[in-house]
């Protein structure tokens, strides 16, 4: 393998490699499937022998080289070592993420934006991306402290949603300009608010919190009001991930 694509390789790795590049690293066979299918750029392709030992994995090379995107093959060893996972598939692309801006939000009854305030954990960043997506949400927002799209863990839990979904990092004084301008009422989830109102669909956007201290005060300040989970007694929360996707199906469903 080239020192260069090496060295590409491992910088990616690094948030700050990563923002200088504008690029982002796609690892596991699911995943590069999905930047082919939604057509993202794609600047280099790296697999092992190890994609070839499965009948899904020999049908994604032949469809890398089919596209005539530039591959480059190296031992399982060599791969290994520049992998994020524990147990590689054999293949890796370098990736140009795809960019979207707050136009790309067509929020409608139905079709909430996520918030994320400060969820820092990528897993559950990734999770909500690909169950927003699921669900018909135009969007997610995501304010200072969030977990960034291109880190590989978000991307890997995202399956895919992330080249698909409109996800806007913003700051929060921008974001509350803007739902001001398109009336849209944002909702703290909380464990004390009210279940979704499904007899009266509205232009909303769900806010979720930090893993540990929920939505940030001052969001809370200004929103419109509270949503929220009745859980049976005893029950003191759930994981902001699944929270998301049970807020988000309320209000997206009939």
């Amino acid at each position: 393998m080239s020192d260069s694509l090496h060295t590409l390789v491992r910088d990616l790795r690094l948030r700050r490699g990563r923002e200088r590049r504008g690029l982002a690293l796609a690892e596991g066979v699911r995943l590069v499937e999905e930047a082919l299918a939604a057509r993202v750029t794609i600047r280099q392709v790296l697999t092992s022998p190890a994609l070839e030992t499965t009948p899904r994995g020999r049908a994604l090379k032949a469809a890398v080289l089919r596209t005539g995107h530039a591959s480059e093959q190296v031992s399982d060893r060599v791969f290994g070592d520049l992998a994020a996972t524990e147990h590689p598939q054999g293949i890796l692309a370098v990736v140009e993420p795809p960019r979207f801006g707050l136009a790309d939000l067509v929020v409608g009854p139905r079709a909430p934006v996520l918030v994320l305030d400060g969820v820092q954990d990528p897993g559950n960043v990734g999770t909500m991306v690909r169950t927003a997506f699921a669900l018909g949400a135009a969007g997610v927002v995501a304010l200072p402290g969030t977990a960034e799209l291109t880190n590989p863990k978000t991307l890997r839990a995202s399956m895919g949603a992330c080249f698909r979904l409109p996800f806007v990092p913003l700051d929060e004084p921008a974001f509350r300009e803007w739902a001001a301008n398109h009336k849209v009422r944002v909702l703290v989830a909380a464990a004390d608010g009210p279940p979704p109102d499904r007899q009266n669909p509205q232009l909303v956007a769900i806010a979720v919190g930090n893993e540990g201290a929920g939505v940030g005060a001052s969001l809370a300040s200004w929103a419109a009001g509270r949503i929220g989970i009745p859980l049976r007694a005893g029950a003191e929360s759930l994981n902001v991930g699944v929270a998301a996707g049970i807020l988000l199906y309320e209000v997206t469903r009939e």
